[in-house]
């Protein structure tokens, strides 16, 4: 098939400067761009940009899925999820990967229509992905986009998955990388409405620090705002898309695209009420930097309508437009869509769509990206005539998650160990390990559908349905009829997730509370009820018998007896019996707990798969668990009793091949874990607690030991570091390290092995991490082997934090530790260096204003904005609460004065509210805050010192009741 779009050659006989390739890309876009109407232009700004026959110009739509593989638009190579590829610690083999993707996406922008309203434009060549949101806490939902919890490992493949995306052509994209999603973006719970608070210290050491250097390198072409508000602003109308991201950008000479995510410049209005319409909310996106808006779907013209609207109030201007259409078609131009002659990526063909070299890539990332987390001999296997017994969910079954393609195939963990015993003779036995079950109507006496079902439990009661008789999914459609016809559950409302209720305990007529004691004894006793997740009502009879999920409560559902027909865990527990090994293979459905829009509730294993676990390994203990999923578990247990512990993400296509080459040693398990597997018995931080400095969240900051760290794996070789040297013992503080060592293969086997490098403080005088990776090596040695190894660490690049006081970076004099490690906790040697320097001086407060975010540390804070536009603010989050400023000179004070606002005076309360300020217990001063009209309405208020301090001391600030604190200024 042809091209969808034609090119401007095609459809234009004249030709206009900005077709001439020969001039430079900034005159092109001027020249194209003063021949668009002024209604043109605006047209541009909605995601489907139309065509414009008179100058030759195509219909453009951005953006197009490419997290791990071409997703949404049909069979696609599926590789690894990014929290899988993130564990692979490989940058070339994530620049492979997302060179994979973006040549199939080539193929479906030329050769396949759009999904999606295909008479808008081709598919884009404008790829979403990589998603560089931080894993901070790994009970996030949409946990399998990101690629670590640390900024330097996550910008890292990120960069490269960039530069695989966009080719290497100095002049045109294969595709154009969008960075997901600006900034701080982490929960899934009321996300449209939930605000990450980001005191500067964690802003610039951690959420910035994963999105800089993709930018500042120009790999990225594009970012996509986060649905969220950070400090209490919508991230669609953050300054920091200016002060920020287009500031790295502008070394490069190219412009940054920003798009906005889906529905989110109408969620400014519903749900999150920051502006009052439409009008106001899509203009300030608009100036804030978002330059395409996805919202409304295909209907541009609402969207339209409101910048339209927007340009005549006054609340835009034409440059604003204009400045946004530039940039749309800078991008335009880089993507080849005006130079199809010259384009080097024009003659991809659709044979490139799960060809075999990017199947081959498949399965070796697939085997790259798996964690052997325990082994005591066990792994690897040896003898492929053994008898193995694969168990469990995930043993003959692979899950595509929201952003994977169709699977063109799919090789399970049964498949890939069947092909690997058969040539020897060996036996392989599969076994779920879930029930079958018969659910029978007590009205009628017909069983559902009229097949049996075999249960899938997925915790917290959640289970799903597959029928006997033709493997498919039971479904609740839009009427409420039941019917078993998805191969797959997969879409955005999940229609095939159920809750068999205890009828005796069911709530009726809406209440929360169950029957009376007498009910047991009833005709309810032993019966269930059939409820739907998605819509919580009930399967009933209609008048004719047909079951539909209708009722509201349980008084008018129907009743079903259950029958077991099958056992499914004694018959797996009966298998591992007969068999040499047992492979237990556990985890998560991807569209089931934890997933985008729902976070999870903890980190255990559905009840069911543990039970299984157990009673497997205990008629079976050479017993492997694979955990497959898209998240870390709290897998105390298995840790504890098994000799054999992996963990893989949800692995695409060829994950049966890879885990079977990893088993017996054909490959090395060569992936690190790319954040932290807590134990279950840590009481992790609070998820909307973004501070990962005072929460203690990550290996950098989390006190208590990990049940495996971040950083961890095994490998099937040995390996031995020798002494960590350094070109020098001092360093300035504008100065770089040069850091060394050699590592060897002890072992007898070839191994693959990440030398990780971190650096940390040793006299530190903030809240310093624990420690924070500089640096990492991934290598593979055979037996024998060694390799030197070299690491360059400018100071400024790693030894740095950023200082509050004087608002920048800063290299603080002192000892500081370099550490060589197989992981965040298995550090193999160490070497200290000195800074040098002039000390820092205790921080400045008389004549300065200081912003009241700028702590040192609190107590019982929000962040907030102190207007829509810039700015924070910090207000209690409760009744009181306290900020801290480190070694401040108050050498000379007299007064202090505070900027503050406060909407309404406390609730019972005539006055309004107080701030108080102490030096080392004493108090200097009380300030009175009156009620000022409003949360941005800021007035000054002022008082005079009770002492007059002299020297440092550590000053505090507390805050009592509702005020926004902005800044203060001693004088």
């Amino acid at each position: 098939m042809s091209s969808p779009s034609p090119s401007a050659a095609e459809t234009s006989a004249e030709r206009y400067p900005f077709h001439d390739s020969a001039l430079p890309l900034d005159k092109r876009v001027d020249d194209l761009l003063s021949r668009l109407s002024p209604a043109e232009r605006l047209s541009m700004l909605h995601q489907y940009a139309p065509a414009v026959p008179r100058l030759g110009i195509g219909a453009f739509r951005t953006g197009a899925e490419a997290l791990h593989g071409v997703s949404w638009l049909g069979v696609a190579t599926a590789f690894p999820q990014a929290v899988g590829l993130g564990a692979s610690w490989d940058e070339e083999l994530v620049r492979e990967v997302a060179e994979a993707t973006s040549t199939e996406l080539r193929a479906f922008h030329h050769h396949r229509p759009a999904a999606i309203a295909p008479d808008r434009g081709p598919n884009s060549l404008q790829a979403w992905a990589p998603v560089l949101n931080l894993l901070r806490d790994p009970r996030w939902g949409r946990n399998e986009e990101g690629y670590s919890e640390d900024p330097v490992h996550t910008a890292r493949l990120g960069e490269a998955f960039c530069r695989g995306l966009a080719g290497d052509d100095p002049t045109y994209l294969r595709a154009a990388p969008v960075l997901k999603h600006f900034l701080a973006y982490n929960n899934e719970d009321d996300r449209c409405t939930t605000s990450s608070g980001l005191r500067p210290r964690v802003l610039h050491e951690y959420d910035l620090a994963a999105f800089k250097p993709a930018v500042a390198s120009g790999a990225a072409t594009g970012v996509m705002a986060a649905y969220n508000l950070v400090n209490g602003r919508p991230c669609h109308v953050s300054p920091l898309l200016e002060t920020e991201l287009r500031r790295w950008a502008e070394p490069t000479g190219r412009q940054l695209f920003v798009v906005s995510d889906a529905e989110a410049p109408s969620n400014l209005v519903d749900p999150e009420h920051y502006f009052d319409d439409h009008a106001e909310s899509h203009a300030a996106a608009l100036k804030a930097g978002i330059d395409s808006f996805t919202d409304h779907g295909e209907d541009s013209e609402t969207v339209v309508g409101r910048l339209r609207e927007a340009l005549e109030r006054g609340l835009v201007d034409q440059a604003d437009i204009d400045l946004a259409v530039r940039r749309q078609f800078e991008l335009r131009f880089r993507m080849g869509e005006f130079d199809p002659e010259l384009d080097p990526y024009a003659h991809i063909g659709p044979e490139v769509v799960d060809s075999a070299p990017h199947r081959a890539l498949a399965r070796r990332a697939a085997a790259a990206s798996t964690v052997l987390l325990k082994n005591t001999g066990l792994l690897p296997l040896t003898d492929p005539a053994r008898k193995i017994a694969v168990i469990g969910p995930h043993g003959d079954a692979l899950f595509e998650d929201w952003y994977s393609g169709t699977l063109p195939y799919a090789v399970t963990v049964a498949d890939g160990l069947r092909a690997r015993l058969a040539p020897a003779g060996g036996e392989l036995t599969v076994h779920e390990g879930i029930d079958r079950i018969l659910l029978r109507a007590v009205s009628t006496g017909e069983s559902l559908n009229g097949t049996a079902f075999d249960l899938g439990d997925w915790g917290l009661g959640v289970l799903t349905l597959r029928a006997a008789d033709n493997g498919r999914f039971l479904s609740v459609k839009e009427d409420g009829s039941l019917v078993a016809d998805q191969a797959v559950v997969k879409s955005w409302d999940v229609h095939e997730t159920f809750r068999l209720v205890d009828a005796t305990d069911a709530p009726e007529g809406g209440t929360d509370g169950g029957t009376d004691g007498a009910a047991e004894d009833g005709p309810d006793r032993g019966a269930v009820l059939l409820q739907s997740v998605l819509t919580g009502r009930y399967a009933a009879a209609d008048a004719d018998g047909t079951l539909r999920v209708t009722a509201e409560d349980a008084a008018g559902a129907e009743r079903f007896t259950r029958e077991l027909l099958r056992d499914g865990r004694a018959e797996a527990v009966a298998a591992a019996a007969a068999a040499d090994l047992a492979v237990v293979v556990l985890g998560n459905h991807p569209l089931i707990h934890g997933r985008e829009t729902e976070d999870r509730r903890g980190l255990a294993l559905p009840p069911a798969q543990e039970e299984l676990l157990k009673e497997v390994a205990a008629v079976r203990p050479d017993t492997a668990l694979i955990v497959m999923s898209s998240y870390p578990y709290a897998v105390d247990w298995a840790d504890e009793h098994l000799p054999a512990v992996l963990w893989t993400s949800h692995g695409g296509q060829e994950t049966g091949h890879a885990l079977a080459d990893v088993l017996f040693g054909d490959a090395d398990p060569a992936g690190r874990l790319p954040q932290t597997w807590y134990r279950g018995d840590d009481e992790l931080p609070h998820p909307l607690d973004y501070d990962i400095i005072q929460a203690g969240w990550t290996y950098q900051y989390h006190q208590a030991a990990p049940r495996y760290p971040f950083g961890h794996g095994l490998s099937y070789g040995a390996f031995q570091y020798g002494e960590l040297e350094v070109d020098a013992a001092t360093v300035g503080q504008d100065g770089s390290i040069r850091a060394a060592l050699t590592v060897s293969n002890t072992g007898s086997r070839p191994g693959t092995e990440v030398v990780q490098l971190y650096v940390r403080p040793l006299e530190a005088r903030y809240q310093a991490p624990r420690r924070k990776l500089a640096d990492f090596r991934k290598i593979t040695l055979a037996p024998g082997q060694s390799r030197r190894l070299v690491f360059d660490l400018p100071a400024a690049a790693h030894l740095a934090h950023w200082d509050v006081a004087t608002g920048a970076f800063t290299v603080d004099p002192g000892r500081y530790q370099l550490l060589a490690a197989a992981s965040a906790e298995d550090v193999r040697a160490t070497v200290q260096v000195t800074v040098e320097g002039p000390a820092p001086a205790p921080r400045t407060v008389l004549g300065r204003r200081t912003a009241a975010a700028d702590f040192d540390a609190h107590r019982g804070i929000a962040l907030v904005d102190a207007t829509r536009e810039a700015g924070d603010a910090v207000t209690p989050a409760g009744s009181e609460a306290e900020l801290l400023f480190s070694t401040v000179e108050l050498t000379g004070a007299r007064e202090v004065s505070a900027e503050v606002a406060l909407e309404g005076a406390p609730e019972g309360a005539a006055a309004g509210a107080e701030l108080e300020f102490t030096a080392d217990g004493q108090v200097l001063a009380t300030l009175t805050v009156p009620p000022t009209g409003g949360r941005y309405a800021w007035t000054t208020v002022t008082a005079t010192l009770s002492d007059t301090p002299q020297g440092v001391h550590d000053l505090r600030v507390t805050l009592r009741g509702p005020l926004r604190l902005a800044a203060f200024t001693v004088a």
